[in-house]
């Protein structure tokens, strides 16, 4: 969120604070409601208050708006949920979070202890990659050698192929495929 959204939603918030504890104690007749009256009468027939609670008011109601009908994070929400947007001199390249994946799985599956690979990938806003790779593995598998020799391999590949850095690559060994011997 912005710093001019955030400003003015502390400051709507403020109000509407103020104008709900008015109206408790109205209700519960703590606050004689002519005073009230009289103190809004004052306001608005001034000639600078009314002009500042007029354009106070206008400014409010474009920012209510804005704000119900304009999301200023569904933008970047949905790039991030897309892939990655890279920007040259020659134009812009989008790499989508599926071609990570498939990158990853293409990797995996060169492996021959890994069975089945399913893939997850996380961007943030700077771009750094973060990979989850649920694996497999058959019976012979060496589950620290292959993770280590896996985790490598994915990123030198997201690297070579995207210039990418990931940060992490997150591997859980779900299940050990058992051959029909070893059953």
């Amino acid at each position: 969120m912005k710093f001019l959204e955030k400003l003015t939603l502390n400051i709507y918030s403020t109000i509407m604070l103020v104008i709900s504890i008015i109206l408790c104690l109205l209700v519960f007749g703590w606050l004689d409601v002519e005073i009230i009256g009289g103190f809004i009468e004052k306001m608005i027939a001034g000639e600078t208050s009314g002009a500042i609670l007029l354009g106070l008011s206008v400014i409010f109601i474009l920012l209510s708006i804005k704000c119900i009908f304009f999301d200023s994070d569904s933008k970047e929400t949905s790039k991030e949920t897309q892939g990655v947007l890279l920007e040259n001199e020659n134009g812009k390249l989008m790499i989508s979070k599926e071609t990570i994946e498939n990158l990853v799985n293409s990797v995996a599956l060169n492996f021959q202890s890994a069975e089945d690979v399913k893939t997850r990938v996380e961007l943030d806003r700077q771009n750094n990659v973060k990979v989850n790779v649920n694996l497999i593995v058959s019976s012979e598998a060496i589950i620290k050698d292959l993770s280590a020799n896996l985790q490598t391999k994915i990123k030198e590949k997201i690297m070579k192929a995207t210039e990418l850095e990931v940060k992490e690559v997150n591997i859980s060994v779900k299940k050990v495929a058992q051959k029909p011997s070893d059953i």
